[in-house]
């Protein structure tokens, strides 16, 4: 019977590129400059890794699609390299893979490494036919700022909110990770901005303006995993420990239906109900402390909060105005900034998320 990996995998080394538009770096360039960090922290050579998996979504890092490129780029000896796409959940991928080996008992030491390089595709967000978005069943609603703007104006329309209303709501989640995202050194986007511009942007899908949308960036992270007893031989005397990874992937009923009324995302809190269960975790408010959530738009990180049980159904926007993921909070959402201010290289955004939240353990993000 299964009892899921609680404890079983320790986080030994984090590494993480500084996101942005890195013209003068390839993908190869950033996995290893993340790779680096990594191995440095773990305190480990490169020999000790007995197999790696590589998430990367969009920017096709060649040869055949395979996970060759990771290991030429950071000259691994020779090991089972796997390369993995989910979609937004790429990098988490990897670290789930990664993760399950160790777990598993396959290997002591695996490495988890998200990529992406989108800058030079020229990729803005909006589908494009080299990129298979051409098949319906990849994105049913067209293109990701008007997919979720419907989501905006489901939400708004179930719990009776105007639309300005949720606008202010939306408009404080950009400017609070901009307000976090200023101080952090590895940020694409290190500017303050206030509410009122916010508001006040250009309108990409209504109710969704410029300021309401992350950006395109380029970016790797990376996780060395092995087991609890192994961190502590390696002078971690009280490891990261991960309670659980868990995903949870549409069947194709939220478009088939006609059931679910669009304001909401089942998959999330699918896949945070089997989560908190394997953690342990009985009352989200009072459990959690800090949350790295994605944030491709404002309202994803709302909705998010009630999908994951930290706000009640159709008060997210309330507890939002009111400052409870705010630095200075109830429960901090976002303390690097996310999404809002990294960009979202999509190979790498799990993995970035899963650094921040390591820093924040172990208290080293200053």
């Amino acid at each position: 019977m299964s009892n899921g990996i609680r404890d079983k995998v320790a986080i030994v080394g984090m590494g993480c590129t500084r996101f942005g538009e890195r013209w003068d770096m390839g993908a190869d360039d950033l996995m290893i400059e993340a790779f680096e960090e990594a191995v440095a922290d773990a305190g480990i050579d490169r020999t000790a890794i007995k197999a790696a998996w590589v998430g990367n979504a969009l920017d096709d890092i060649n040869v055949g699609n395979s996970a060759l490129p990771l290991a030429h780029a950071l000259r691994l000896p020779m090991i089972p390299v796997t390369r993995v796409e989910n979609m937004c959940a790429t990098g988490t991928e990897a670290l789930r893979g990664a993760s399950y080996a160790v777990a598993s008992g396959a290997v002591d030491i695996a490495l988890a490494l998200g990529v992406e390089k989108l800058k030079d595709t020229g990729y803005g967000g909006l589908p494009l036919r080299t990129k298979g978005l051409q098949n319906d069943l990849w994105m049913p609603y067209g293109a990701a700022p008007s997919t979720f703007a419907q989501l905006a104006g489901a939400y708004a329309a179930k719990y009776k909110l105007s639309l300005p209303d949720l606008k202010r709501a939306m408009a404080h989640v950009s400017w609070k990770s901009h307000e976090n995202g200023a101080r952090n050194p590895k940020a694409h986007l290190r500017k303050r901005i206030e509410i009122d511009a916010v508001l006040a942007a250009p309108m990409i899908a209504d109710p969704l303006g410029l300021l309401d949308c992350c950006g395109v960036s380029d970016g790797a992270a990376c996780a060395i995993v092995t087991t609890p007893e192994i961190a502590r031989s390696l002078g971690a005397p009280d490891p990261v420990t991960l309670k659980s990874v868990q995903l949870s992937a549409s069947n194709g009923w939220e478009s088939q239906y006609g059931a679910w009324d669009g304001a909401y995302v089942p998959t999330t809190r699918k896949a945070a109900q089997r989560a908190y269960e394997e953690a342990g975790v009985s009352d989200p408010r009072q459990d959690i402390d800090l949350t790295e959530v994605h944030d491709c738009f404002s309202v994803t990180e709302l909705v998010t909060m009630e999908d994951l049980g930290l706000s009640d159904d159709g008060r997210a926007a309330f507890d939002i105005l009111d400052g409870n993921y705010d630095a200075d909070g109830g429960v901090p959402c976002q303390i690097d900034g996310g999404l809002k201010c990294f960009g979202h290289p999509v190979g790498a955004s799990g993995l970035r998320m899963a650094y921040e939240i390591y820093l924040q353990l172990l208290e080293r993000a200053g």
